[in-house]
């Protein structure tokens, strides 16, 4: 996505969740500092992730997310989960309040108009 964002690729310009980045004041800063998170998560996790791709543009403010998109969000992991990882799911199903990203802050609302239901 942020090469979306950047102008340097064609794929997913218009992948809905993008709206989510497009609609910053700084949209690269945001969806670095996104992936950065992304990138630390990955590392606790074993996982690698290729940090010299993430620009070194940021964002300080939080980026808006309703309530029921989160939730819309987290359920559509759970049932991602249950087809692919079927033992992530067993542990993923047990979690009672998922935690947001850190670079969002949770509103009062409905799911988002853009997704696709």
């Amino acid at each position: 996505m942020q090469n979306v964002l950047l102008g340097v690729t064609k794929g997913y310009k218009n992948h809905p969740q993008l709206l989510r980045f497009k609609n910053t004041k700084n949209p690269v800063g945001a969806i670095a500092s996104y992936l950065r998170f992304v990138a630390d998560e990955a590392g606790n996790r074993g996982c690698n992730f290729n940090r010299d791709k993430i620009t070194n543009k940021r964002v300080k403010n939080k980026i808006s997310v309703t309530n029921g998109q989160a939730e819309f969000e987290a359920k559509h992991l759970l049932k991602k989960s249950k087809r692919r990882e079927p033992e992530k799911y067993k542990h993923l199903k047990l979690i009672k309040r998922m935690k947001l990203h850190p670079l969002f802050k949770k509103v009062s609302g409905k799911i988002e108009e853009w997704e696709i239901t």
